[in-house]
């Protein structure tokens, strides 16, 4: 889906929005995220929502069985009670809800490294290194 424009909270409802059926959203600041972390979150009989909580209290993944871009919007983003907030949306709702793994995103470089550290095989930690390596070498 094309990113609309608003802060955060529209920009998420606004993709929500676009979809006619069910729909899971994943941030792309976490690239440890595999086939199989997904996994349950693509099947919605059991539940109505998907919810990943991120370690910063925020949200990686958000899905839903039926879109509803009323359950994003107001919801305060960037702050360390986004998924709180998010996650009580969904419940207050009355949905349903599953949760996937809690799940370190990259907001800073001691993330980068951490999560680096944790998918060690993947392509995130490969560059890490790399760029890692040539700081060490300006320095």
């Amino acid at each position: 889906m094309p990113q609309g424009g608003g802060g955060l909270d529209e920009r998420l409802a606004a993709a929500f929005a676009g979809c006619a059926g069910p729909a899971l959203l994943i941030g792309m600041d976490t690239p440890q995220v595999t086939p199989e972390l997904l996994a349950p979150a693509l099947a919605f009989d059991a539940y109505d929502a998907w919810f990943g909580p991120a370690a910063d209290g925020g949200f990686w993944a958000l899905g839903l069985a039926a879109p509803d871009p009323a359950l994003l919007l107001g919801v305060p983003m960037s702050v360390p009670e986004t998924g709180a907030v998010q996650y009580q949306r969904l419940r207050a709702a009355g949905l349903r809800t599953g949760l996937l793994p809690r799940l370190r995103d990259v907001d800073t470089a001691a993330d980068a490294a951490e999560v680096a550290a944790l998918a060690p095989a993947g392509r995130f930690a490969a560059l890490h290194r790399r760029l890692s390596a040539r700081t060490a070498v300006a320095r």
